[in-house]
């Protein structure tokens, strides 16, 4: 699918020797996969018995479109630019009474109805959309339609049989087999270029033509009750128009389907709220930057000029042990390896989605862009954790290595590989090809692999890193801590002012992750990332310095896991949010959806810790060189 974009005219004045050499008057539509809210599982338009295109062949589909199961085919709608019709058959379905096979092609069509499957269908690479009022004479564009809807035993409809008071019989399904699409277009001017299609509208409709073979789009709905079992015959059917819009720009032409979808303003409230509780920790963490640390620092400095120096206190006192190397640095390095290559993947991606390189028009694109530079930042990743393990004292660099390369990318191809061994059994189109598989393991073996050797070749050559203070030979006793300086509620508390400034994202992430709402606002995301940087880095500096000042100077877990409960606070939310918002039924959408959450789950464990534990590094390293130590 390209980005779309082509110049139409009317048939007869294409050609070299008319007024308009390059435009088509052909206008395609092609059909995505169907999905549901209440079914985690999306389908392909030929899964389910419709009118389809068998000859021709399916435009590709980029890394990123198949990660997120999109299947993008031709359909038997073809228009002409600016030719009007009404009622034109497409094809009609007949079903027999006695035949097997019908009879599971009828079931599976009446079971997408009742779990409200939703069509996505694509004019020049624009989503037709489906506008509907709503309450306060407001309208909300939805870029997808249903199939049909359903009216249960006790005569109340569900979905969208509530747009229409014919649907009415109680028990019984009405199918959308005839749509009314509306096509908008503006001339172009200043070029002989012909018009440039800006909206694609629809109105999906069920008639029951009196005959099926010449159709008249009128009369009844087209209705399927449960308890019928004789023969049956759909046909389905459309009508198109062309208006004219000088309005609409074709730069801004996505635009029509944004407008419906009021989160603005909640956007700016959660981040003007986010705001408030930056500010709020940057003024203590400056407090105690500025007031006390510049106290602590010049009494301690002035206590050694002084020949009877009294007994030292405070953080001083564990100036001898604070790099003591952690237990468990493998693992912790590892952690931090991995955790760069997240944090750096992410700036990136979204940096490139702020300046509009991967907008919804470019299908895809954000997961190609943010798998790619996974697989490139191999480097970064076995650079810093060799950095790190060098630094606590490791030997086994071959381990290190091993680990970094394959621990964290194995759990989430693990997981990652179970759910589409599911999505396999249920004959979802979100499987992935086992082609695209070998594929990811091709690029993670013969790429990232290699990439994270070569960084943690440079990073075992460096000398470890530089420590402003030396460490004692003996570990020193650390005193009987309070219950706030303990290690769980410390790491408890850091994770919820970082939660805090996302979690109105995260509503909006999830809803267009499990909701199938178009997301596109990468700009407030962009901020909010920004944000979610500065609080975890304050939040852990602020309990690293009441640790060291309680004289407990294991800081170097406590500092990755504090920012990481960040995690647990998002996992929690997204159990909340599926029992709250979705109405995901079945037993395989439900292993689907956790076992998603999990990877994103750890995917930000990691990022949120690194976090954290290099904004301590960074800290413990600054104030320790900032006092004289005998």
């Amino acid at each position: 699918m390209g980005s779309g974009g082509y110049c139409f005219c009317e048939k007869g004045q294409a050609g070299k020797e008319n007024d308009v050499p390059d435009c088509r008057s052909e206008i395609e539509l092609f059909v995505n996969r169907l999905d549901s809210v209440e079914s985690v599982l999306p389908y392909e338009y030929t899964a389910f018995d419709f009118c389809s295109e068998q000859s021709e062949k399916r435009p590709s589909e980029n890394l990123g479109q198949v990660l997120f199961g999109e299947r993008i085919e031709p359909s038997p709608y073809k228009f002409e630019f600016k030719k009007k019709e009404e009622c034109k058959h497409v094809c009609t379905k007949t079903y027999t009474k006695g035949s097997a096979e019908d009879k599971i092609k009828l079931d599976f069509l009446k079971k997408g109805m009742l779990l409200n499957y939703q069509h996505h269908w694509i004019v020049d690479n624009m989503p037709v959309t489906w506008c509907y009022d709503v309450e306060d004479q407001q309208k909300f564009c939805n870029p997808g339609f249903p199939i049909g809807c359903y009216v249960t035993e006790a005569g109340r409809p569900k979905d969208a049989c509530v747009v229409n008071s014919d649907f009415n019989e109680k028990d019984t399904f009405y199918i959308f087999n005839h749509v009314e699409i509306t096509i908008y277009y503006h001339m172009v001017e200043n070029e002989a270029a012909g018009a440039r299609l800006v909206a694609a509208k629809m109105e999906p409709k069920s008639y029951k033509h009196t005959n099926a073979d010449k159709p008249d789009c009128t009369g009844a709905p087209m209705d399927l009750s449960s308890k019928f079992s004789g023969d049956l015959k759909i046909p389905y059917t459309y009508s198109v128009q062309f208006k004219e819009d000088k309005t609409i720009r074709w730069a801004s032409r996505w635009d029509y389907i944004l407008e419906s979808m009021p989160h603005t303003n909640i956007q700016w409230f959660s981040i003007m709220n986010s705001l408030v509780i930056v500010l709020f920790l940057s003024g203590m963490v400056a407090m105690i930057m500025l007031r006390t640390l510049h106290k602590d620092i010049a009494r301690y400095n002035q206590m050694d000029s002084v020949e009877d120096a009294q007994e030292e206190f405070g953080w001083k006192l564990v100036h001898g042990d604070v790099f003591r190397p952690p237990r468990k640095g493998m693992l912790l390095s590892v952690f931090l390896g991995s955790g760069t290559q997240i944090f750096i993947m992410t700036f990136v991606t979204l940096f490139f989605a702020c300046l509009g390189f991967l907008s919804p028009a470019n299908r895809g694109a954000l997961m190609t862009c943010a798998v790619v530079l996974w697989v490139l930042l191999g480097t970064p990743a076995g650079y810093v954790a060799a950095r790190f393990y060098k630094s606590f004292g490791g030997e086994k660099w071959k381990t290190n290595v091993l680990l970094t390369a394959f621990l964290c990318p194995g759990i989430v191809f693990a997981d990652f590989f179970l759910m589409n061994l599911i999505l396999w059994g249920e004959g979802s189109s979100a499987a992935m090809p086992f082609g695209t598989l070998v594929a990811i393991l091709a690029l993670w073996f013969c790429i990232s692999v290699p990439l994270t050797f070569i960084g943690a070749y440079f990073g075992f050559k460096k000398s470890g890193i530089e420590h402003p203070v030396r460490t004692n030979q003996i570990p020193r006793q650390i005193p009987e801590q309070s219950f706030y300086t303990k290690p769980f509620p410390g790491i408890v508390m850091g994770g919820i002012l970082p939660f805090g400034c996302i979690f109105i994202q995260l509503f909006f992430i999830l809803n267009s992750i499990w909701s199938h709402q178009m997301y596109y606002m990468f700009g407030f995301l962009f901020l909010v990332f920004i944000i979610l940087l500065i609080t975890c880095s304050e939040a852990t500096i602020l309990l690293c310095y009441f640790h060291l000042c309680a004289e407990d100077y294991h800081w170097q877990w406590r500092s990755f896991l504090t920012s990481g409960f960040t995690a647990v606070y998002f996992l929690v939310y997204a159990i909340h949010y599926f029992f709250s918002k979705l109405q995901i039924t079945g037993l395989a959408s439900t292993i689907l959806y956790f076992g998603y959450t999990m990877i994103m789950a750890l995917i930000f464990f990691l990022f949120t810790g690194t976090i954290g534990f290099f904004a301590c590094f960074w800290f413990v390293t600054k104030i320790y060189s900032v006092v004289k130590v005998d």
